[in-house]
């Protein structure tokens, strides 16, 4: 689970990076994904949008069993 978790991520890598910023994959725990934005995602104002909209929102249309993503500011 986590090796597919870890290629969808890659994929959404390429569209936050365009953008000044990254995301680190943490781990996978109970159907949720843990991940820290970077750069200049991580001051965004529209994180949350960015987390919602965009990272759970693909996540769970690929992976169905995923619940949820959490952003850790670590």
């Amino acid at each position: 689970m986590e090796e597919k978790i870890k290629e969808k991520i890659d994929d959404i890598r390429v569209f936050l990076n365009i953008e000044g910023g990254d995301i680190e994959y943490i781990k996978y725990e109970d159907g949720y994904v843990y991940v820290k934005l970077l750069g200049a995602c991580a001051n965004c104002s529209y994180i949350d949008v960015t987390i919602k909209d965009t990272i759970e929102s693909y996540l769970q249309e690929e992976i169905p069993e995923i619940k949820g993503v959490i952003n850790v500011e670590l």
